[in-house]
């Protein structure tokens, strides 16, 4: 039982980290499909999902492994 509880446990915090992990996008399309079910126009927050994911993208393709070496450029 106790083996099952802790499974749980670490289940439940990996699924917290993950929905940290990718913050506003999923914040935005959560409350966009809880209006919507609520039957409520969803529209505003999915624009706003759209802009956080768009954000996000650009930010991920102006880092590469060289951004995180901190010297590299100093060094070529």
């Amino acid at each position: 039982m106790v083996e099952y509880v802790i499974v749980v446990a670490l289940v439940a915090v990996a699924a917290i980290a993950v929905y940290q992990l990718f913050g506003q996008v999923i914040r935005a399309q959560t409350a966009a499909m809880a209006r919507e079910i609520a039957g409520e126009d969803g529209s505003e927050q999915s624009r706003v999902a759209q802009s956080a994911a768009e954000s996000a993208a650009a930010q991920a393709a102006a880092k590469s492994l060289k951004s995180f070496t901190g010297n590299a450029a100093a060094g070529q």
